[in-house]
């Protein structure tokens, strides 16, 4: 139960770091992030750390 509760928070990661990239090299207008190149680097960071997890999660035992 608790490994499923962890995979949800990293597809979550996952997309919020694409949402912040695509922000950060302005695709996706709409709030102070657009424009602003560190967003997209935090949110390439933020999608790393969510793939590895949800990979780390998603491992056979």
């Amino acid at each position: 139960m608790l490994r499923n509760i962890f995979k949800v928070f990293a597809v979550l990661l996952i997309i919020s770091g694409v949402i912040w990239i695509l922000q950060g090299v302005n695709i996706l207008p709409g709030s102070f992030m657009t424009g602003d190149p560190q967003w997209a680097i935090n949110g390439a960071i933020t999608a790393v750390i969510g793939s590895a997890l949800l990979w780390f999660l998603s491992r056979k035992k």
